[in-house]
């Protein structure tokens, strides 16, 4: 199948691109490299720089690629960012977001598979988080999730467009020589490894007062290649029909235990150093995965330990990142 990968020069985006390709399909990434890495895009999916504010560039590119599928990752993820700058998060995520979703339906295309969040569930009444349960997202990264979800719905009443709205938990690992390589870092994983490769640097835990066993988040966690293979799943799936999945393990681990984990992984005490909440961060974070799991046979097959296992040894072979 032609599939068209937005934002596949990212962290996801890239691993995903990856095992389409090893899956044989054929792969167009389309990314503005603004928080992506030409390094990180797999041969031989062709990498077509662009922005998804122009709407003749998109054009063009359906027009060149022919896609069969849309991927789309292409999107601002950082929760602290979005709400100090939600006028960039709704611009980014949302408008633009919608000029790439009307081209797909201009160009015929029928399958469409989205990158949601977790964050649209804000912070649930009970865990683990099924799919039914109400959508209260409590910071703008959520919000904008959300009304991609809806746009989403109408476009496929009034087009005839599948899609899959795949809601993420906490992602971490690496696969094939992909990893997680944000500037600036803010996720737990990489934060605790960077900390360990650049001395000097100390890790900050962010809040320790939340109504949880240990004071701090608990959140839900899967390895980028058991999220990747879910989007080939889904992808196949919605030949006929639209699906929403969450995509979690269904286990929840504290921050303090995470770095617990760590700490086994690279063999040291890890230090550390306490900071404040950060804003829109809920307390507990857990996925239900069954729906996912009864109907397309997904279940995550990597540990938490393995995903900082690979983490790590991508961080020691790409201590700065990628070489752009």
């Amino acid at each position: 199948m032609r599939v068209l990968v937005t934002g596949g020069a990212g962290y996801i985006g890239s691993v995903a691109t990856k095992v389409l390709i090893e899956a044989g399909h054929d792969v167009t990434v389309f990314d503005n490299l603004s928080r992506g890495h030409r390094a990180a895009v797999s041969a031989p999916a062709r990498l077509v720089v662009g922005e998804l504010a122009d709407k003749a560039a998109l054009a063009r590119l359906f027009a060149e690629a022919q896609p069969e599928c849309v991927m789309h990752f292409a999107a601002l993820s950082l929760v602290g960012e979005s709400v100090a700058k939600p006028d960039l998060y709704f611009e980014n995520n949302v408008a633009f977001g919608t000029n790439l979703l009307s081209a797909a339906c201009r160009a015929g295309v029928k399958r469409f598979v989205f990158s949601s969040s977790a964050a649209v569930y804000g912070s649930p009444e009970r865990t683990p988080i099924t799919e039914e349960d109400p959508l209260r997202p409590i910071n703008p990264y959520g919000s904008t999730k959300k009304v991609f979800e809806s746009l989403l719905e109408e476009y496929a009443k009034a087009y005839g467009i599948h899609f899959a709205a795949l809601r993420y938990f906490n992602v971490a690992g690496a696969h094939s020589g992909l990893g997680e390589d944000h500037r600036p870092e803010t996720h737990l994983v990489p934060d605790i490894l960077n900390s360990v490769l650049h001395p000097g640097k100390t890790f900050e835990l962010f809040g320790d007062d939340y109504p949880t066993k240990d004071g701090t988040n608990v959140r839900d966690y899967v390895h980028v290649h058991d999220l990747a293979r879910a989007h080939l799943l889904a992808m196949e799936a919605i030949a006929d029909r639209s699906i929403i999945f969450n995509l979690g393990s269904e286990s929840g681990y504290s921050n303090k235990e995470v770095f617990a984990t760590a700490e086994k992984v690279v063999g040291r005490e890890i230090p550390f150093k306490l900071g404040p909440r950060r804003a829109g961060d809920p307390p507990i974070l857990i996925a239900s995965s069954d729906k996912i799991r009864r109907d397309l046979g997904w279940k995550p097959e990597k540990s938490l330990e393995q995903m900082i296992a690979d983490a790590w040894d991508w961080n020691q072979t790409f201590p700065n990142g990628y070489p752009d």
